[in-house]
């Protein structure tokens, strides 16, 4: 398959005059992979379509929120029914309050939920309601984690940050990141060592469960339990990132997955259905502290938008009524990377497969990755040439190396069938 993208270079070419880059996001650049970015004018099931009409199969899922495919006729359906009613009222209704509810029951660490409008401002805001809930002001966070663009947490972050070489941020003052400790992730020893030297202080720590914007690195056996451990000795919080995995690993995120309750949690992407949503939510008596109950300011014009949270509800509800979706896109994921391992082992390939459910990740080096530094050792030049092949034959990657694969209820085996022999004639072709 041979694709041409005039108008895509025709948009973008208008797009550098007036958008820093040509593009709202870094995530969205394809300057890593050496090509311009393709723009996308539609999407349907597991598919993509730019402006000039070619299908991709999509990887993305605009980032882990699609995840029972593009368009669900019934999410799509309750999204059109809501905007009769009006996009926005800046009043409370009846929808958040389903949220919340829908939210609480699903996930046994939730007792109370408080919607925002992205992943960035739900972290943002757990951290405040930790300092203020424990008087303290310092956080750890862990090397190749990302968890937003808010200035205290752009150290050695993950995502684009990774991927433009740019791990921390001009325009970030010393003093907004005097307070944030960075630990190596899957190293419980160095997150120790920083309550070890700073005594009393810590309030937080957060983390991904898994570390899905670095790759996807999956934490080590005990790593997330000791975290639990630490964190009730010293008095600190714990807060789980959960913006990629939460209700994707299955109906209770990764907390339940792997077993660990923890203080706060932060959530975006599939709670949204694809509007754009944030949330952060935990137990009672943290939450109590948030205004206008507490003394922990934190408002938005916009949260709990009621179009967002109809289709976040609609969504949760299929996936809370139909537990087979998780066992498809398991196993779509499972059968995935098992076709990918098959092809490295037959060429000898200095590369590996990683993920966990229905999210993956192929690492461009031959040293397994567990954490930060290792995930830096990827090539990011193969991965380069291995992405413009993918995309000529209609797969649509995440044009980074340190971004995720993600997969829908919508994706089929025919479409890992032909995605693997998409990938197997680029290994040959490099032999």
């Amino acid at each position: 398959m041979s694709i041409k993208t005039e108008k895509s270079r025709q948009l973008f070419q208008r797009a550098v005059q007036v958008i820093p880059g040509g593009v709202n996001s870094p995530v969205r650049a394809f300057a890593s992979v050496g090509r311009e970015p393709v723009f996308i004018k539609s999407a349907r099931d597991q598919y993509l379509y730019d402006e000039d009409n070619n299908p991709y199969i999509d990887y993305i899922g605009s980032w882990g929120p699609m995840i029972l495919g593009h368009n669900e006729e019934r999410v799509t359906e309750a999204v059109k029914k809501q905007m009769e009613h009006g996009f926005s009222y800046g009043a409370a209704t009846r929808l958040e309050v389903q949220m919340a509810e829908l939210m609480v029951e699903l996930v046994p660490s939730l007792e109370m939920v408080r919607m925002v409008n992205s992943g960035t401002e739900a972290v943002m805001s757990a951290i405040r309601v930790a300092r203020g809930f424990t008087g303290k002001n310092k956080i750890i966070k862990f090397e190749g984690c990302y968890h937003g663009h808010g200035d205290a947490l752009l150290v050695k972050a993950g995502s684009g940050a990774m991927t433009t070489g740019v791990p921390d941020s001009s325009g970030v003052p010393f003093g907004c990141v005097a307070d944030t400790l960075t630990a190596k992730y899957n190293d419980l020893s160095s997150a120790e060592a920083c309550f070890e030297n700073h005594k009393g202080e810590i309030a937080c720590v957060l983390v991904e469960p898994v570390a899905a914007n670095m790759g996807v690195v999956l934490p080590k056996e005990g790593f997330l339990q000791g975290l639990r451990k630490l964190c009730d000795k010293n008095n600190a919080l714990l807060i789980f990132d959960e913006v990629i995995t939460g209700f994707r690993l299955q109906i209770d995120g990764a907390s339940g997955y792997f077993g660990v309750k923890p203080d706060l949690s932060t959530y975006g992407k599939i709670i949204g259905g694809g509007m754009p949503v944030g949330a952060y939510g935990g137990r009672k008596d943290v939450m109590s502290l948030v205004a206008p109950v507490g003394n922990v300011y934190q408002a938005g014009t916009l949260s709990g938008n009621p179009v967002a949270m109809r289709a976040g509800i609609t969504q949760l509800e299929i996936l809370k009524k139909e537990p087979q979706i998780y066992e498809k896109i398991n196993a779509l994921g499972q059968s995935f990377r098992q076709g990918v391992q098959k092809i490295l082992e037959k060429y000898s390939l200095s590369c590996q497969v990683t993920g966990i459910g229905s999210l993956s990740c192929i690492f461009f080096t031959k040293k397994e990755v567990t954490d930060y530094e290792s995930a830096k050792t990827a090539n990011t030049n193969e991965f380069a040439a291995y992405f413009s092949h993918m995309l000529a034959k209609g797969n649509y990657f995440a044009p980074s190396q340190f971004e995720a694969i993600f997969l829908s209820a919508a994706h089929t085996m025919e479409n890992i069938q032909k995605t693997l022999g998409d990938m197997q004639e680029h290994f040959e072709n490099c032999m």
